[in-house]
């Protein structure tokens, strides 16, 4: 067997044969995720790699064929620098087809727990995205238990009842005495930083389950952050918001991210509306406001994505009234350090350098 070697990467400095053997090893793993969606391209995934926020810390490994330089694996720990959340941090482990069960998942795990311990994180969470089943087994093995249960969710536009639609948009303009319907494109405008961080506050109302995380407050900064790095990919961002026009409150907003190098899938990210106004119809404007300017602006559009866990009843129900069926397994995978450590010890002799 060839000699197979594991480097640390430095994701926002890496060389071109890294960004390109880490672009192509990453569009394996979306092929077996999402087989019928396109690849990403170079140029995004250096873009992405390169505009990590600053309060991210990705520690980054790869694994070689030593002779050949073909990247087989890949290892990640993410730290996220919070005042939230201080005992977590993500971890991810993909390897390719043919190189499984070889004790690669192991060597690279090792690499993770180290990291995650002199950070002093207890927990360590992974999005298992598509259920694959060498990677359920590999997650149960090393003490992983399902924290949250969700589905990407998925509606053909060919099949949106545009009836409801519009009936949901002629109910949405009898609250327009009451409320103001309004549009971000792009960044979110400078003046009113202090109300989106409102709006934010409504993603800690979705659906925790069972996993041992806290609400998150990302600050002015962080948030911009994020907004850079969606960008210099090539995202186009819509928000559509609710004032009250009596206190001039937010009420609610929703938002969705589309890629010209993707035409046909857009992405419905958060949905909020805030407890005292709810049960006015007013989800389900914000809902058609947006698909309204979807069908008439982006023709290119043939499928609305979604995240959702299967828990979150109400927003389910708007969704499922438009369409949106399941489409890939999301789970969310909580594991204790102390697990994963234990698992370690009795495999030492698998990847000890």
């Amino acid at each position: 067997m060839e000699e197979i070697l594991i480097q640390e990467i430095n994701l926002r400095s890496a060389s071109e044969h890294e960004y390109l053997a880490l672009n192509r090893i990453n569009n394996a793993n979306r092929a077996e995720i999402l087989p019928d969606d396109p690849p990403i391209s170079l140029e995004e995934s250096k873009k992405s790699l390169q505009n990590i926020p600053d309060f991210e810390d990705a520690f980054t490994w790869a694994a070689w064929y030593v002779n050949h330089q073909e990247m087989i694996a890949t290892g990640n720990i993410d730290i996220a620098r919070t005042e939230e959340n201080q005992h977590i941090a993500k971890m991810g482990i993909y390897v390719r087809q043919p190189y499984r069960r070889q004790g690669i998942g192991t060597r690279l795990l090792a690499r993770i727990s180290e990291v995650a311990r002199a950070e002093n994180r207890r927990l360590l969470i992974i999005e298992a995205i598509g259920n694959l089943s060498s990677g359920e087994s590999f997650l149960y093995k090393i003490g992983g238990e399902k924290g949250l249960v969700g589905h990407l969710n998925q509606m053909r536009l060919d099949d949106l009842d545009h009836h409801l639609v519009e009936t949901w948009l002629e109910r949405g303009c009898l609250n327009e005495d009451n409320f103001f319907l309004g549009l971000w494109e792009g960044l979110y405008p400078e003046n009113q930083m202090d109300a989106i961080l409102e709006l934010r506050e409504l993603e800690n109302q979705a659906p925790i389950e069972n996993l041992d995380v806290e609400e998150m407050h990302l600050t002015r900064e962080q948030v911009r952050q994020v907004e850079n790095q969606l960008f210099a990919r090539g995202f186009q961002r819509w928000t559509y918001y609710l004032i009250e026009k009596s206190t001039g409150k937010m009420a609610g907003f929703t938002e969705t991210v589309w890629n010209p190098s993707r035409p046909e899938i857009l992405y419905q990210d958060m949905t909020g509306v805030f407890p005292e106004y709810r049960n006015k119809g007013l989800g389900r404007w914000l809902k058609a406001a947006m698909i309204d300017k979807v069908l008439r602006e982006r023709p290119e559009v043939k499928f609305i994505r979604t995240e959702n866990a299967d828990s979150n009843a109400a927003m389910l129900k708007i969704n499922h009234e438009l369409g949106f069926k399941p489409y890939i397994s999301n789970p969310i995978w909580q594991i204790p350090l102390e697990k994963v450590e234990a698992y370690l010890a009795e495999r030492k002799e698998l990847y000890a350098d």
